[in-house]
């Protein structure tokens, strides 16, 4: 697909070693950020509200980009998925986990799409992420959906959700493309869910209760520290089910970690590192991680939602100023993922 911009550039093939060499970089500023660090309560997680979007576009898009290029991460109220959308979904995720592990296994992760078992290993922890996760990349899903017989209207009221999930987020990308001089539609063209190359995907995550045997065990992580590999991450968290924390990376030698409590309807966005890379260093994506609850904290099961906005395989991802060489959504997401999912 080809992008376009308000001035586009000529695109020419980068070479594939320079590319590789600044996913490597993004790699290894990962792996530095093990261990528990400090936390702190100072910094503010900005909630912004997007109701009457249209009329108000202009004042929401400098809000975003004043938490994005501050913080890297923002919430967002009045986002139009009404509250009832989001507790479905979570019980239809929790119906998903709920199934025996041998159902589970029939539909197994490929290229972004199916299940996985403490299958992603970080780079800041090299231990395994204590959770499980169905991923949905609509492309992708032949032979991975559960039945009718097995969950009831669980494929068509999954993309019903996913739909409305991408529509949020592409409100966002349009205001991070007016910023950067790209026309109005340059992401939600990169992000054309009606193409082959579509590769953004919705998340569902199952965090495991804490086995009472291991709750003083600092080795362990639900999520360990990482930066998103996408432009956009939304994420549904459930009341009661905490654990998120957040990082800015231009504070990362602080190891100070600020924790995000959960809000029913309330979406927490950050930014990824494709984003980063296409705003030639503009945005720069988040540090975050979701610890394992401390001893006195509540130890059961996390549920959270994810939906991440990966342009589609064929985009060229390059910055107006070209800081970067240009690269394919599709070979940058793949050294991502080879780097953290050592099975996949």
């Amino acid at each position: 697909m080809q992008q376009s911009t308000a001035n586009p550039p000529a695109i020419s093939p980068a070479d594939p070693a320079d590319a590789t060499a600044d996913v490597r970089g993004e790699l290894e500023k990962e792996a530095r950020m093990g261990g528990m660090g400090a936390e702190t309560s100072a910094r503010e997680i900005r909630r912004i509200d997007l109701s009457d979007f249209e009329h108000r576009k202009a004042e929401i898009a400098e809000q975003l980009w004043s938490a994005s290029v501050e913080i890297g991460f923002f919430q967002v109220t009045g986002h139009g998925i009404a509250v009832e959308d989001i507790r479905n979904a979570f019980a239809r995720a929790e119906a998903f986990f709920d199934l025996p592990r041998e159902t589970k296994a029939q539909w197994p992760l490929a290229r972004n799409a199916g299940w996985e078992h403490k299958a992603q290993v970080r780079p800041s922890t090299r231990t395994p992420d204590q959770k499980e996760s169905y991923q949905v990349t609509r492309p992708r899903m032949a032979g991975l959906w559960p039945s009718e017989a097995e969950l009831p209207g669980f494929q068509e009221a999954t993309l019903r959700f996913e739909a409305q999930c991408w529509h949020v987020g592409m409100q966002l990308l349009s205001c991070f493309a007016d910023r950067l001089g790209f026309d109005p539609d340059f992401f939600t063209r990169a992000h054309d869910p009606s193409s082959a190359a579509y590769q953004s995907t919705l998340r569902m995550l199952h965090y495991f209760a804490v086995d009472p045997a291991l709750k003083d065990e600092l080795g362990l992580w639900r999520a360990g520290a990482h930066t998103d590999f996408d432009c956009l991450t939304l994420l549904f968290q459930r009341p009661g089910q905490g654990g998120l924390q957040v990082l800015p990376g231009k504070e990362m030698e602080s190891r100070q970690w600020t924790s995000v409590e959960p809000a029913e309807g309330v979406i927490t966005c950050n930014i990824g590192d494709m984003l980063t890379r296409w705003s030639d260093d503009q945005l720069p994506s988040n540090f975050h991680r979701v610890r394992n609850p401390l001893p006195h904290e509540y130890q059961g099961a996390r549920y959270s939602l994810a939906f991440f906005c990966q342009a589609n395989e064929d985009a060229v991802v390059e910055g107006p100023g070209r800081k970067y060489p240009p690269i394919t959504a599709g070979d940058y997401l793949r050294q991502r993922i080879t780097a953290n999912f050592a099975k996949y």
